[in-house]
């Protein structure tokens, strides 16, 4: 993988000029062609049954010398869908850093003694967008290892480090058990989901059910019935049922022609998924409780006992940007809103601007990013409309321009590298895995992108190696109702970009 920042062709003064804010030049005269689609683009948007004008694109050369490759629609908005994590992860990087870290933190108001706790055990979240069971279980042998194994008392769960409004996982699309949809929580424990696991027994003619975590109070079916019909439409076949946060029940059957499979889903009753996870976890790590598991505010007065610090932010952005993670996604936005906007306006410390920590909500993480967009790129290209910054939103929108210029400033930061890395890599991981498959693609291994796909819009942006030697920062969307039948117009314009001659 080669390095933005080391092998930049910008020049130094250009290289200040972006990170003192100041806009790059989009570049010399465009090519005389600048504004014709590539033959491939205008035929994959003719396949699909989508007009030239729901297409917007732009092409350029991170060598600002060089002329434009490709402008079309480029100052028009568009909801850009996931490709919006661009903007949240990228204002992470330059307002946090990556080494960036969150944290869960372990109290108490009792006192320890010959393996009992007499009082309440505190876990005040900290946003960490990665709070996975392998970290909790840590946490909770730690916390063993110190003398608390019984707890006297309760088990305390404090959210408030984000003030969120009730959100209805499947108010976007209906899909309120798809893990993508599950809703961000200051103690986001394991994504909300629970993890299905299928394996066949022939001899017993039935396959048996694993799930994880275990949960307090809630009840699987551990088995059900096989079935000698092809794999096919497996989930459906189950005839799970959902409709009782105490129990998930199969009605139907497994066909054993599947082999072991394993299902994800968003647990039915998000509210009650970190009470029932903790204490399921809590006691399988061999500890045990008296009390509720319950939800409310750590005492001042508390003692820290323990602190679960999270992977760092370079790491989370891999996911949020490589897998399009939306839950990390809005956790880090979140984060960002817990920074002071008039710090972020001016060229303030790392620790000014964290200092002092406020509650984060959705509308002082849009204020934050409206400042830091303010400070680093002026008036030069629009703002883009922000929501959840996750791009599991209607109403977000930016345009090609502002994106390759976020894109262009990311190519010189000095901890740009991470952000850059942190993309999809075309035909070998990610969600552009399976792009760049034919014999004879350019763009396979030479493309960093981040993909975006509604039901109406799909989009792509990124960095591509041209065959010519250069890098291009290259964006394009379509917002049509036949979006999603175009995505190869796209990968066709990522083709073209990366077959450059000259």
């Amino acid at each position: 993988m080669f390095s933005f920042v080391s092998r930049s062709f910008l020049t130094l003064p250009l290289l200040l000029a972006a990170l003192a804010g100041l806009a790059l030049p989009v570049g010399a005269q465009p090519a005389a062609d600048a504004g014709a689609l590539p033959p491939g683009v205008s035929a994959a948007l003719a396949r699909a049954g989508v007009p030239a004008s729901a297409f917007s694109a732009l092409v350029v050369p991170l060598d600002t010398s060089a002329h434009v490759r490709l402008s079309y629609r480029a100052s028009a908005p568009v909801n850009p869908a996931s490709v919006m994590k661009l903007v949240t992860t990228y204002a992470a990087i330059d307002l946090l850093g990556p080494d960036f870290t969150w944290n869960t933190r372990f109290y108490s108001d009792g006192v320890v003694s010959q393996g009992v706790l007499r009082g309440n055990l505190y876990v005040r979240g900290g946003g960490d967008p990665k709070l996975v069971l392998e970290r909790i279980q840590a946490a909770f042998m730690n916390l063993q290892d110190q003398g608390v194994r019984v707890i006297l008392g309760d088990l305390v769960l404090d959210h408030s480090a984000f003030e969120l409004p009730a959100i209805d996982p499947g108010a976007f699309d209906g899909e309120a058990l798809r893990p993508y949809n599950a809703s961000p929580d200051a103690l986001l424990v394991n994504f909300k989901s629970v993890v299905l696991t299928f394996q066949p027994d022939p001899a017993a003619g039935v396959a048996r059910v694993t799930s994880e975590p275990p949960m307090a109070g809630l009840n699987i079916d551990a088995t059900v019935p096989l079935s000698r019909t092809g794999c096919g439409d497996w989930r459906g076949s189950l005839q799970a049922r959902f409709n009782d946060a105490n129990s998930i029940r199969f009605e139907g059957r497994y066909p054993g022609s599947c082999g072991e499979r394993v299902w994800p889903v968003a647990y039915q009753d998000p509210a009650s998924y970190a009470a029932r996870s903790l204490e399921g976890l809590w006691r399988a790590t061999g500890g045990a409780i008296t009390g509720a598991v319950r939800a409310g505010l750590t005492p001042p007065g508390a003692r820290l006992l323990h602190e679960a610090r999270s992977l760092p932010l370079s790491n989370i952005i891999t996911d949020v940007n490589q897998w399009s993670n939306n839950v990390m996604a809005q956790q880090v936005f979140l984060t960002l809103g817990q920074l002071s906007p008039t710090r972020v306006l001016t060229e303030s410390s790392l620790a000014d601007r964290l200092a002092p920590v406020r509650t984060a909500r959705f509308e002082r993480s849009r204020e934050v990013v409206a400042s830091w967009w303010k400070r680093t790129f002026g008036l030069r290209y629009a703002a883009p409309v922000m929501d959840n910054g996750a791009g599991l939103s209607r109403i977000e929108r930016i345009t090609p321009e502002a994106l390759v210029g976020l894109l262009r400033h990311a190519a010189v930061h000095p901890k740009g590298e991470q952000f850059v890395q942190s993309l999809s890599i075309a035909g070998v991981n990610g969600t552009t895995a399976r792009m760049a498959r034919g014999a004879n693609s350019a763009a396979r291994g030479n493309a960093w992108l981040k993909t975006g796909t509604l039901r109406d819009v799909t989009g792509i942006a990124g960095y591509v190696n041209a065959a010519n030697g250069s890098r291009y920062a290259v964006v394009g969307f379509i917002n049509h109702p036949n979006a999603p039948a175009a995505r190869p117009a796209l990968e066709a314009l990522v083709e073209w970009t990366a077959a450059q001659p000259d």
